[in-house]
C-alpha cells in the first residue's frame, strides 16, 4: 500500500513539475516572437484559433493585415507562439528557399494521411519529390492539350443540362451543385478513366456528396486536430477505428463514413485499371478515357520506371483520392465565385460573351490554345483567382531553429525596428494567401476591387518588383515551391471551358445574398440562411445566338 502511494505522490509530483513548467514556457518566458506585433488572445487555451478558423472569420484576417502587416504573431493552444506572414520575402524562403526547414505541420500530414494514404498532401522530402516526379508529366501542357475533347464533352453535357431547365424561361438554379458536379466528371474522366456523373437532373452521386462536405467537417474539428499527431503517436489505427465508431459525435462520424466512401470507390476503379493493363491496349480502349487518364498513364509509366522511382501500389492508389480531393473543390469553388461575380458585372459578362462568340465563329470549336490566348476570359480567370483565392491560407512549421528575413523592416512591439526575426522549432506559420494576393502595397489602392482590366496591359512595377514567390501570376493562389499546386494548368482548362461555354449560351442575375466560407476552400451558402447548405442560386436564362 506505501508503494502504491508513493508511486502515486511522485507520478502527482511530475504532474506538477511540468504543468508548472509548460505554463513558464508558455505564458511568463520571453519568447523570441514575442516582439512581433499582434492581437491579444481572445481565450486562455485557444488562444486566437477560433478567431483565424472562424468560418465566418473574413473581418479578422482584414484586421490582421491592415492593422499588423505582413508579419504578425497570434497565439495557438495554450499560449503557443504562431505567425502570421504575406512579406514576399519571408514567403520565398518559407516555401522556396527554406522549404525543407518550413514543412507542413504534423496536423495536416496525418489528417491527409489518414483521409488519403500516402499521397502528394501527406509525404515529405525525397518521398515527396519522387511521387511528384513520377506525377509531373501528366499535368504537362502537351498533355492538356489532349484533355481538351474530353473537357469539351462533359461541359457541353453540362451546358445540354442546363438549357432544358431554362427552356421555358429564365430559372432559379443552384450553380455550385452543377459545378461540384462537373468538376467530379472532368477529374473522374480525365483523372482516373472513370465517370462518376451522367449530369442529368436529380442524380446525386455519393461519391461526390462526399468529397463536397468533407472540408466543411474537417474544419469542424480544426481545434481538435491539433491533437491528431499525438493520437496517431501514440494508438494504433484498429484501435482509432474503434474508438470513432464508439464516440457519438455526428462530425467525427461524418469524415468517417465520407473516408470510407471514398477509400471503396477509389479502390474500386484502381483494381478496374490494374486488370486492363494486364488484358492489353484492347481492353484499355474500352474504359472511359481510352487509357489517356492520369491515373492510367501512371500505372504505366511506374511500371516502366526505374526500381529506385517506382511506388507501391498503395501509394498510386492514395494519388487518386489525393487528385479528385484537390481537383474538386477547388474548381468548383473557383467556378462558382467567378460566376457569381459575372453575375453582378453583367457589362463584364457581355464583354466576354462577345469574345467568345467571336472565337468561335472564327475558329469553331476551341483548342487548348484558341482558349488559353482569350485575352478577356485570361483577365477575368487570374483577376477572380487573385481576389478570391479558393484556399485562403496555408501552414508550415519549422523544423529548426531558423531565421526568417522581411523585406521590409517590422515595427517590434518595443518601437525598434526588426529586418528578421528567430523563428524557433515547432513553430507553426499560416501563410496567407488572401492577404498576398490583396497587399495594397503591392496591387495598389484598388487592391480590394474586381477589375479584370488590370490584366490587360502591364502590371504596375511594384507587382513585379515584389518577387511573389508563387507559380502563377505573381499571385500565390496556387503557392510556390516544390510543393506547389501541381495540377493548376488542369484546373485553368477546367475554369476556362465551362465558363466559355455556358456564357456563351446563357445569362447570369444574382437571385439572393451570398455569404462565402473562409476555411478549407471558400464554398458559398446564402446569407442569413439558417441551415447549413452549402448552395450558390443563381438566376440562369438563354440567350440567342
Amino acid at each position: 500500500m506505501v508503494f502504491f502511494s508513493l508511486i502515486l505522490q511522485s507520478t502527482l509530483v511530475c504532474a506538477a513539475t511540468a504543468l508548472c513548467y509548460f505554463v513558464w514556457h508558455r505564458l511568463v518566458a520571453k519568447h523570441p516572437l514575442d516582439n512581433i506585433p499582434g492581437p491579444p488572445a481572445q481565450s486562455l487555451w485557444k488562444g486566437n484559433m477560433g478567431q483565424v478558423f472562424d468560418n465566418n472569420g473574413w473581418d479578422f484576417h482584414q484586421l490582421l493585415a491592415d492593422k499588423f502587416g505582413p508579419v504578425s504573431r497570434f497565439y495557438g493552444l495554450f499560449g503557443a507562439r504562431r505567425l502570421y506572414v504575406f512579406d514576399p520575402k519571408a514567403m520565398h524562403h518559407i516555401v522556396v528557399k527554406d522549404q525543407y526547414t518550413y514543412e507542413e505541420t504534423p496536423m495536416f500530414l496525418e489528417t491527409n494521411k489518414l483521409l488519403f494514404g500516402e499521397g502528394l498532401l501527406s509525404t515529405l522530402g525525397e518521398h515527396h519529390r519522387r511521387q511528384r516526379k513520377l506525377l509531373n508529366p501528366v499535368f504537362s501542357i502537351s498533355h492538356m492539350r489532349h484533355m481538351v475533347p474530353i473537357f469539351s464533352e462533359i461541359t457541353k453535357i453540362l451546358r445540354d443540362a442546363i438549357a432544358e431547365k431554362v427552356q421555358d424561361g429564365p430559372q432559379e438554379i443552384n450553380m455550385l451543385d452543377w459545378f461540384t458536379r462537373t468538376a467530379l466528371e472532368l477529374v473522374g474522366q480525365s483523372g482516373l478513366g472513370y465517370s462518376f456523373d451522367e449530369l442529368r437532373e436529380g442524380y446525386t452521386n455519393p461519391y461526390s456528396h462526399a468529397v463536397k462536405n468533407m472540408l466543411p467537417t474537417l474544419f469542424k474539428l480544426t481545434i481538435w486536430r491539433q491533437f491528431l499527431p499525438l493520437a496517431v503517436k501514440l494508438s494504433s489505427a484498429s484501435f482509432r477505428k474503434r474508438l470513432t465508431d464508439i464516440i457519438p459525435w455526428k462530425p467525427l462520424r461524418e469524415l468517417r463514413d465520407i473516408v470510407d466512401i471514398m477509400a471503396q470507390t477509389s479502390t474500386t476503379v484502381f483494381e478496374a485499371k490494374k486488370v486492363a493493363l494486364q488484358e492489353g491496349d484492347e481492353a484499355v480502349m474500352r474504359q472511359v478515357g481510352q487509357g489517356r487518364d492520369i491515373i492510367s498513364i501512371l500505372l504505366k509509366a511506374n511500371l516502366e520506371a526505374a526500381e529506385e522511382d517506382r511506388l507501391p501500389e498503395s501509394e498510386l492508389l492514395a494519388q487518386m483520392s489525393t487528385l479528385i480531393f484537390a481537383a474538386m473543390d477547388t474548381t468548383s469553388g473557383a467556378l462558382s465565385r467567378t460566376l457569381q461575380t459575372l453575375s453582378s458585372h453583367p457589362k463584364a459578362q457581355e464583354t466576354l460573351r462577345a469574345e467568345i462568340r467571336q472565337a468561335r465563329a472564327e475558329k469553331g470549336d476551341l483548342t487548348y490554345d484558341d482558349l488559353v490566348n482569350l485575352p478577356y476570359l485570361d483577365a477575368i480567370c487570374r483577376e477572380t483567382l487573385r481576389l478570391y483565392p479558393p484556399a485562403t491560407m496555408v501552414s508550415r512549421t519549422a523544423r529548426k531553429d531558423i531565421i526568417l528575413p522581411f523585406s521590409k523592416p517590422v515595427k517590434g512591439v518595443d518601437g525598434r525596428e526588426m529586418h528578421e526575426v528567430l523563428v524557433p522549432e515547432n513553430t507553426s506559420i499560416i501563410i496567407s494567401i488572401l492577404a498576398s494576393n490583396r497587399n495594397r502595397e503591392i496591387w495598389g489602392p484598388d487592391a480590394l476591387e474586381w477589375k479584370p482590366e488590370r490584366w490587360l496591359s502591364p502590371l504596375p512595377q511594384s507587382v513585379t518588383d515584389a518577387q511573389i514567390p508563387g507559380v502563377y501570376s505573381h499571385l500565390m493562389t496556387f503557392l510556390g515551391g516544390g510543393r506547389a499546386c501541381i495540377g493548376f494548368k488542369f484546373s485553368q482548362l477546367e475554369m476556362k471551358m465551362v465558363l466559355s461555354l455556358l456564357i456563351e449560351s446563357f445569362k447570369f442575375s444574382p437571385a439572393k445574398e451570398i455569404a462565402w466560407t473562409l476555411g478549407g476552400v471558400s464554398s458559398p451558402r446564402v446569407k442569413g440562411s439558417t441551415e447549413a447548405k452549402l448552395e450558390l442560386p443563381i438566376i440562369v436564362e438563354s440567350v440567342k445566338a
